[in-house]
């Protein structure tokens, strides 16, 4: 008896449809990419109970032509290509004539549309069937509506996440469009409310309206031209360097591709001004004759092949390189100065700016000297305690002070910042934090899917010491900060807050833990603060009487103890 059999026409449509549809935001990204391929100049975008009830999107491109319209929801059609030779020269953002088909078996859809204004037509599809085509009122251009995604596909359905996570995925793409389009006006709306209105601009007018109006002071523009590559856009100066990925935007003719390669390209453009774990800021649009680069590797079209990939790694390297020259040049060259530097330098930090491959006798000071402080870092303090009396503070950074033994080095930021997770959790569970007033209260504006992040934590950071309530679209009002928390920077604190949360919140056993740890790094004092000696006796009280004062919420070392042994070792006493 055969075993082999034809997998049915409707479970087929489905198995392909979850290659194309992943969540709503999959479904917005479709639906506006046959919109920009139809030459809309305005493209609407409606949304309900985060794309679970409704999707909506319309325009005012070309239109769909009555007969076409049954057509148009039946899976491989498509008017972007016809020949195996336009596969391989693709200049549209659609082209595989899956998109429709795949949303239409998995949802309740209507579409309308109507062709330079003589007369409208709309039609309903049910689990992939069309059915009759009605009058429709004849506005130029396409609406279709999706509801009640995954309706038939249950099992689907329960792994869609919370409306407010699947809105800030629609957000986001919703962006990643503006951008790559700024000559087309969007709007978009959520529960009734309007969530953006941006109109026909140039691309550094739509960063600021998209993203922050404070960004235009920081944005240097990349405009270069080599044999068939052209890239234009812009790179953020150290002022919009993040500590979280997710504003690295690289666009292949107007298409936004994820490709590490590019991405290290810009990354190394930017040599050693940035530390480990900082992302910085791009908008970056690549233009390449089309068959110099295949498109059809994934059914998200996001992932991509060049043929001379390294060739595009060096220029965009270099002309990301070009646009901060201006950054580069102030930061000196070690290696051409007739001056040495003694082993261990006044300053450490100073020194890292020129380690290279050369083996100099700074690169070997330095070298010692983490080796060095990396095997003290494993011992700890056992059972002695350290004198407050005498303390101090070196290069604002560290704390001295001795113990029986020899001496205790504590690290001031991360001290304080074991001291406020703790505090933290406690206000979670019991008395929550205390704040300090603001003389003027402050009126924030975010991006919406900042915003969308803030309304979450929002009673919890209000426990931490902030007094914040909304106020209008994308807009809060701070009354009040954490008694601990230096004012006057409350948006990049907070801002510092949410993204340090969203990429901690999967490394702690709950939500408490990671907004602690993401409130407790960027309240606590910094390196380079300098602390008076009560200050310090506080600090160092309080490390002793948590819980954990040995490591900091992130696994550093707080403590570094140096012996009376290793001291006389280290002056050849014995």
């Amino acid at each position: 008896m055969a075993k082999i059999h034809l997998l049915s026409t409707d479970l087929r449509n489905k198995i392909a449809a979850g290659e194309v549809v992943e969540r709503p935001a999959s479904v917005v990204k479709e639906l506006v990419e046959n919109s920009l391929d139809a030459n809309a100049t305005e493209i609407t975008i409606v949304i309900e109970k985060g794309g679970h009830q409704l999707i909506q999107v319309s325009d005012n491109g070309g239109g769909i032509s009555p007969d076409d319209m049954n057509l148009a929801v039946q899976r491989y059609t498509t008017n972007k290509i016809e020949t195996i030779d336009d596969l391989f020269n693709i200049n549209s953002l659609g082209f595989r004539g899956e998109a429709l088909a795949s949303i239409a078996s998995v949802s309740e859809m209507e579409m309308a549309s109507c062709i330079n204004g003589d007369g409208g037509f709309a039609v309903s599809i049910l689990d992939g069937e069309a059915g009759e085509l009605i009058p429709a009122e004849p506005v130029q251009g396409t609406r279709i509506e999706v509801r009640n995604l995954f309706y038939n596909t249950p099992a689907r359905k329960k792994f869609l996440k919370s409306q407010r996570v699947e809105f800030r995925q629609i957000v986001a793409m919703a962006r990643r469009y503006g951008l790559a389009y700024p000559e087309v006006a969007f709007k978009l709306y959520h529960d009734d409310k309007e969530i953006l209105n941006i109109q026909s601009e140039s691309l550094k007018e739509r960063i600021n309206n998209l993203l922050d109006p404070t960004y235009s002071d920081h944005l240097l523009e990349v405009n270069t031209v080599k044999g068939d590559f052209a890239i234009s856009g812009y790179v953020g100066s150290l002022n919009l360097v993040r500590s979280r990925p997710g504003e690295q935007y690289i666009f292949l003719n107007r298409r936004f591709i994820k490709h590490r390669l590019l991405n290290n390209a810009v990354y190394s453009a930017y040599q050693s001004l940035l530390k480990r774990g900082e992302y910085p800021f791009y908008v970056l649009n690549l233009v390449q004759p089309a068959d110099q680069v295949d498109v059809n590797v994934h059914p998200m079209k996001i992932e991509v092949r060049f043929k001379d990939e390294w060739r595009l790694y060096h220029v965009l390297k270099s002309a990301v390189a070009d646009a901060l020259r201006s950054i580069l040049d102030t930061i000196p060259d070690f290696s051409k100065m007739e001056t040495q530097f003694p082993e261990f330098g006044n300053s450490l930090q100073q020194a890292t700016l020129s380690l290279s491959a050369v083996d100099t006798p700074i690169q070997q000071g330095l070298q010692r000297a983490k080796t060095y402080m990396d095997r003290l870092s494993e011992k700890k303090s056992e059972g002695e305690e350290v004198s407050t009396g005498n303390i101090w503070q070196i290069h604002d950074k560290y704390i001295v002070s001795q113990i029986n033994s020899g001496l205790v080095i504590i690290d001031q930021h991360v001290a304080h910042e074991r001291v406020l997770f703790e505090d933290a959790l406690n206000a979670f569970e019991k008395a929550p934090l205390g704040a300090q007033t603001l003389l003027f209260p402050e009126t924030l504006e975010f991006s919406a899917d900042e915003f969308s992040v803030l309304l979450d934590i929002l009673p919890n950071l209000n426990k931490l010491g902030f007094r914040m309530q909304e106020f209008g679209k994308n807009t809060v009002m701070v009354e009040a900060i954490p008694s601990e928390m230096v004012w006057g920077n409350e948006k990049t604190i907070i801002r510092d807050i949410m993204d340090s949360y969203l990429e901690n919140k999967k490394k702690y056993s709950s939500w408490q833990e990671g907004l602690a740890a993401s409130y407790s790094c960027h309240a606590a004092v910094k390196a380079g603060d300098p602390l008076t000696i009560q200050e310090m006796q506080a600090l160092v009280n309080r490390l002793f009487a948590t819980n954990h004062p040995y490591y900091c919420p992130h696994g550093r070392p707080i403590i570094v103890q140096l012996s009376i042994e290793e001291l006389d070792k280290r002056f050849e006493r014995i």
